[in-house]
């Protein structure tokens, strides 16, 4: 999908695309060439002027620093594209100018090693990241491509994929990513290109790893240097402990995965390969049934960023990064262009309203990188265990991946909300736009997360018959639709004007269409209650709330600074008016006020009297907002009274 044929014009992501647009592409910039008083140091411009010749100094920050620009570079692209900035443009061209000055004649392109190490190249793909690197400079490039039509970029990393192409694969040096990303990057280039080998280089690299699990264990002892200190045998990390064909089960530093399976599921859509879609089918239910929390968080522990058992999901020590979260979307669109199952694009929405937006502030100039569904200031970020569980968003990183990748995601949302093949359109999120698809222009009106309602104007470019396809979210128990005011039944056959038949959670509704043909779904837009399945231990006794697609918490700010003490009444939710319209730093967000119980105990540490009951209403808001209004506590699954 082109990402110049969607306009969004959306209250909801509308205001987060301008927000991404006017003050926090700016403010990353200004990071990047550490011009931002008040944050951590970045210096990731400063590295290029150095490789390039062009500045002197000593290279600054992690191994993989210039990913940091990379993803920023791609979030501009994306930029330009909702709002045309020749200055902003001037900029980015010069930072270009700077990348392909660092480049080296053999076409080899990342700053720590031209600047610090130059005799180190490519002995530490475990630990090093130039694959990594590579692979983020790749999207960028093609990005930057497609906005504006200059392929600079775009020429510098076709020299380094040609590089590493010569470099690594059969007959040639085996090697794999440390961590995975090229795979992603070459497959961009491939469709950009149509050159077959950045495919079959992206083939080689998903395919080589795990081959040999001993891998990067023979690399390590061919050299008498650490960068990380990784532990080379814990292959489960990198998820290289078997073939992608023999994994069933997400192991490991999540974002390392859910690139890997972004990678796979493109190349399985690409080339129609069965075998392989069903290796990401397999992964896919294992993650999203059994490890991934309410919020759409990946990843439950700090040790080493990775998945852990299933059903392990703790609140107040999850991990849950940012980018895990963007990399599900990724995913999740790739195993769209496979199978039109509603299940890819429901995941997609609970990402997007939910665990990705929390990574920033309501300003757009601070950021987590951790996303914890529970915080208790004086124990989150102070006690061993839980320092990692920050509760307030800092305004920068040293290791700030998740910024950036978060503005290229708001920026390319229009990229995953349709689909198109020879019979049908394919609407995947209910978002406000305007599309130029191959077959109609289609308007979509929506009123979403707030509130249910959906229109779609369709303007056909073609007099033959075909299908509209509608993601229904899966929590929808009924809904209305309707064809020009007329209101459509559900059919097991599709048939024009008065039916749509439904399958795996797209509504279908085919025509020989005329213009202004309005499609409009209407649906009521109840508070649930979501109870976790009782072998996540930490949720029994609990639940949480859900209205339309928007998670909610309970902060101490909106509850008398104690969220710990209170039981939601479920019992009592019908009997009063529960949902609120925010004003002040929540304006525009329906808030909940809930029937609940606060419990007022003696202050012995322990007692024979059991805790007296008081009846409170309790404030909710939507989970993504939370952190926002200083330092409090914050839950997400509350002890529940039942009945």
């Amino acid at each position: 999908m082109d990402l110049k044929d969607i306009k969004i014009e959306d209250p909801f992501w509308g205001h987060m695309q301008e927000l991404v647009t006017d003050v926090v592409i700016p403010f990353q910039e200004g990071v990047l060439n550490d011009r931002q008083p008040g944050v951590e140091k970045s210096h990731a411009i400063e590295n290029f002027k150095i490789a390039a010749g062009l500045s002197q100094g000593e290279f600054y920050g992690m191994v993989f620093q210039d990913s940091d620009v990379a993803k920023w570079l791609e979030g501009v692209a994306y930029s330009l594209i909702i709002k045309p900035d020749a200055a902003l443009e001037k900029r980015a061209d010069d930072i270009i100018d700077i990348i392909a000055a660092a480049q080296q004649p053999d076409g080899y392109l990342n700053t720590y090693f031209t600047i610090k190490e130059p005799e180190h190249r490519w002995q530490n793909l475990l630990e090093c990241h130039e694959l990594y690197c590579a692979g983020h400079m790749m999207e960028a490039a093609v990005a930057y491509y497609d906005a504006t039509g200059k392929d600079k970029l775009l020429k510098v990393m076709e020299g380094m994929a040609g590089h590493i192409i010569d470099r690594f694969g059969p007959d040639k040096l085996p090697g794999i990513p440390g961590h995975q990303e090229v795979e992603i990057g070459l497959m961009r280039m491939y469709h950009a290109t149509g050159n077959e080998a950045y495919k079959k280089q992206a083939r080689y690299f998903l395919e080589e790893r795990g081959k040999n699990p001993a891998f990067f264990a023979e690399e390590a002892a061919k050299r008498d240097w650490k960068h990380f200190g990784m532990i080379p045998e814990d292959t489960k990390y990198n998820q290289s402990h078997a073939t992608i064909y023999e994994q069933d089960e997400a192991v490991g530093h999540s974002v390392r995965a859910v690139y890997m399976y972004t990678a796979m599921a493109d190349l399985a859509a690409t080339e129609h390969d069965e075998k392989l879609f069903d290796a990401c089918e397999r992964l896919w239910n294992n993650m999203t049934e059994k490890k991934m929390y309410i919020t759409g968080g990946i990843g439950s522990t700090v040790e080493g960023e990775a998945f852990t058992k299933e059903y392990e999901l703790p609140n107040d020590m999850a991990y849950a990064e940012t980018c895990a979260s963007i990399g599900l979307v990724f995913f999740a669109k790739q195993m769209l262009k496979m199978s039109k199952n509603g299940k890819y694009a429901d995941a997609m929405e609970r990402e997007l309203y939910n665990g990705i937006i929390s990574g920033m502030q309501l300003d757009g100039k601070r950021f987590f990188y951790v996303n914890p569904l529970e915080v208790n200031p004086g124990v989150s970020g102070e006690i061993f265990g839980y320092k990692h569980v920050i509760p307030e968003r800092p305004g920068w990183y040293a290791c700030a991946c998740c910024p950036p990748n978060l503005v290229r995601m708001v920026t390319s949302l229009g990229r995953y909300a349709w689909d198109e093949d020879d019979d049908v359109i394919y609407s995947h999120l209910f978002i406000g736009q305007e599309a130029r698809l191959k077959k109609a222009d289609i308007k979509v009106v929506s009123e979403y997360p707030w509130k249910g309602h959906v229109s779609y104007s369709i303007t056909p470019k073609t007099g033959d018959e075909f299908a509209v396809a509608i993601h229904i979210p899966g929590y929808l128990k009924s809904f209305e639709v309707t064809l020009n005011g007329m209101r459509l039944k559900e059919n097991d056959e599709t048939k024009a004007d008065l039916f749509y038949s439904y399958r795996d959670g797209y509504i279908y509704i085919k025509n020989k269409w005329h213009d202004n043909d309005v499609i409009e779904i209407s649906f009521n837009m109840d508070i649930r209650v979501i109870y976790a399945n009782t072998k996540v231990r930490e949720d029994i006794g609990c639940a949480a709330l859900q209205r339309g697609p928007v998670v909610y918490a309970f902060e101490g700010v909106d509850n008398d600074d104690d969220v710990q003490s209170l039981m939601i009444d479920v019992s009592r939710l019908n009997e009063a008016q529960i949902e609120t319209e925010a004003e002040g730093i929540l304006k525009g967000a329906v808030l909940l006020d809930i029937p609940a119980v606060r419990l007022e105990g003696s202050d012995a540490l322990y007692s024979e009297k059991p805790p007296r009951q008081k009846s409170v209403i309790a404030r909710a808001i939507p989970y993504y907002m939370w952190g926002n209004r200083g330092l409090n506590q914050m839950r997400v699954w509350m002890h529940t009274i039942y009945n």
